[in-house]
């Protein structure tokens, strides 16, 4: 008896982008659909998927405008990160009963080639760490705080975002490396919870403070590396705050993602001539070769207790993706945000 005769399950739910966003997305924007389980071809595998990871690229993703990659097609359903269960397989790397990752979009089931997926092992991590600190969140720190803050101990590291799946990550690495960490944060919560949990050495609430007298406060001999998360009055205002030879690396701008209108650039941006600093960004995928050292050595300090890797798991079903989409945009997740569907 084949897996879809023995589960009882027949159908696959999967949310397809109806029409381009204005802003942030609403309920509109999106279409649910249920049709047939797709049965894998020869060489190919059937994903029943238990988790989906929620990101702030993927408002990017539905803009139709040139981009790192394509925007995602009218009617396609929604790009994803996710992790799941190999339920059927004729593909002689992925057996039944692996469990992997990979980008196989906002619904229950999918079909892969193998091409891009991930085996999950299980000694280095949990499924969920692998949308985490283990997959795409983790090496977007990794190779963003190393490869481009060029980190020296005794630095002084900001981070914006800093209780978000990318900034938690940074903040830790930061500290591992012997830097002197604040993180930017939203709210008083939020603030404690980057210095008690996280380890920050000082946090800076963005929307009850002073930006200017914060950085001044906590950053008196200049900022030596500001990840940027978020863009805007924040990075402007980090400009202002640097230390000669400083990087800024330019990871997000999440305060931008649902602008209706363009946004301007920093005003400030000649202090990086008058302090000799780089502000450059990057993509997380140039760096694939080196994903399975860098998922080792995060691994390792996650064993060692140097890491602790927060995820806010929202259990419900792939119907339930906007609504736990824009928690991203409402502040309401600390660290990785992930929609569990395992049970529906």
């Amino acid at each position: 008896m084949t897996y879809l005769e023995n589960s009882g399950v027949s159908s696959n739910t999967s949310i397809h982008l109806a029409r381009r966003p204005s802003g942030l997305p609403v309920a509109a924007d999106w279409r649910r659909e249920t049709h047939d389980i797709p049965e894998p071809g020869p060489g190919e595998f059937l994903v029943r998927i238990t988790m989906i990871s929620l990101d702030p690229a993927m408002r990017g993703w539905l803009d139709d405008r040139p981009s790192y990659l394509p925007p995602v097609a009218i009617d396609e359903v929604m790009r994803a990160g996710a992790v799941g269960e190999v339920v059927i397989s004729s593909h002689p790397r992925f057996k039944v009963g692996d469990y992997v990752l990979g980008t196989f979009g906002v619904q229950e089931y999918a079909i892969s080639g193998g091409t891009g997926v991930t085996l999950i092992d299980p000694k280095l991590g949990t499924p969920s760490m692998y949308l985490g600190v283990l997959g795409m969140t983790g090496m977007t720190a990794y190779f963003g705080f190393f490869e481009y803050g060029r980190p020296r101990s005794g630095d002084t590291v900001v981070v914006s975002a800093a209780a978000g799946a990318v900034g938690s990550i940074v903040g830790q690495l930061a500290k591992i490396n012997g830097c002197r960490t604040i993180g930017l944060a939203g709210g008083p919560a939020k603030c404690g919870y980057v210095v008690d949990e996280l380890g920050f050495d000082a946090a800076i609430d963005y929307q009850n403070e002073s930006l200017r007298e914060s950085f001044q406060q906590h950053c008196p001999t200049g900022v030596d590396i500001y990840f940027d998360n978020v863009g805007g009055e924040i990075l402007n205002t980090a400009l202002g705050h640097l230390a000669m030879h400083a990087r800024i690396v330019i990871c997000g701008a999440i305060s931008q993602y649902n602008a209706e209108s363009s946004t301007p650039g920093p005003s400030n941006y000649l202090a990086l001539l008058v302090r000799r600093g780089t502000m450059q960004g990057f993509l997380v995928f140039d760096h694939a070769d080196e994903y399975p050292l860098a998922r080792k050595r995060l691994a390792q300090w996650v064993k060692e207790g140097k890491i602790i890797a927060p995820e806010t798991i929202v259990p419900g079903k792939v119907a339930d993706f906007h609504d736990v989409f824009l928690r991203l945009f409402n502040g309401e997740n600390n660290g990785k945000l992930i929609l569990d569907i395992r049970a529906s």
